[in-house]
């Protein structure tokens, strides 16, 4: 049998799998479909220090080969995730990872600094495409990347991962910035902006006019950004990005990860996660791979 555990900046995990922020909620829904301790980790809904009512409605459009959404980080806050939230998934097997955001760096800090050991990571939201007007991006300059990363590492008591946008000229660019100030693992790819228009109304249509990408279609953008994050740093790399069977999950770790996300296959078939594990296992079994981890980093590049 292939040994599936991996780690990423200490944190151990049963199996590479992790359930991406967003589309995941936290973890009640597809709880009823499979045993969620199935998973390696579960990165929950993005959190903010105060509640958010997200975005107006329509904030969800079907493309070809995935989705937009410009959900607008609707979620309770911080403090109602640790109160009635977190001590259901604690009942479970499986790394917790609590996705933060900010307007401002301070907030972040002062996020990491309630959440304390609560949780087995941090993931540090500073590429969210999709907020309204008034929303900070601050994964776009490596300066602002550096700041956020730098206030709550000040205050995290545990690993502090950093989640990057594609919608940037040099990912590499801003991943060495928060390398430099201290991030103990990165994520990516966060959605890709995008946009679609109903022609009978001449009308953009979701409300806020733009949304994230993700599905499939975001799959080999997301490999290329892994793959030259990874090669360019030293820190462990959770990839993600239109992932949706076993195969993907190995390209995935090939290209560089340590651990593969997954999001956007679950409004398809919310027991993907199952099929995808599977796959991953048979396909390493019938390859001759003893550890799962031998795959990161693997591929030969011309």
């Amino acid at each position: 049998m292939t040994d599936l555990s991996v780690s990423v900046a200490g944190v151990t995990m049963k199996n590479p799998l992790v359930a991406v922020s967003g589309c995941f909620g936290f973890g009640r829904e597809y709880d009823e479909y499979f045993d969620i301790s199935l998973l390696g980790g579960i990165s929950v809904k993005g959190l903010t220090l105060k509640p958010r009512n997200g975005n107006p409605p329509p904030r969800v459009a079907e493309t070809p080969g995935g989705m937009l959404n410009s959900v607008g980080l609707q979620n309770p806050g911080v403090e109602a995730f640790l109160r009635d939230e977190l001590p259901f998934l604690r009942t479970k097997d499986v790394a917790v990872i609590a996705n933060i955001s900010g307007s401002k760096a301070e907030e972040y800090g002062e996020m990491a600094r309630l959440i304390g050991d609560s949780v087995d990571m941090l993931e540090v939201n500073i590429s969210c495409p999709n907020l309204n007007a008034g929303g900070v991006n601050f994964g776009s300059d490596p300066r602002a990347a550096a700041e956020v990363t730098e206030a709550v590492k000040r205050e995290a008591k545990i690993p502090v991962c950093v989640k990057l946008s594609p919608n940037v000229t040099s990912i590499v660019e801003i991943a060495e910035a928060c390398e430099e100030a201290g991030a103990d693992a990165l994520s990516l790819i966060n959605t890709l902006l995008g946009m679609r228009i109903d022609i009978q109304t001449r009308k953009p249509i979701l409300r806020v006019n733009t949304g994230g990408l993700s599905g499939s279609a975001v799959f080999p953008v997301a490999l290329r950004c892994v793959w030259q994050t990874a090669s360019a740093t030293g820190l462990p790399v959770i990839g993600m990005g239109g992932v949706s069977s076993g195969a993907g999950a190995v390209e995935m770790m090939m290209a560089g990860a340590s651990a593969v996300g997954f999001g956007t296959v679950l409004f398809q078939d919310p027991r993907a996660p199952e099929t995808i594990l599977r796959e991953l296992e048979d396909w390493c079994q019938t390859h001759g791979v003893q550890t799962v981890s031998e795959l990161t980093g693997s591929v030969e590049g011309y």
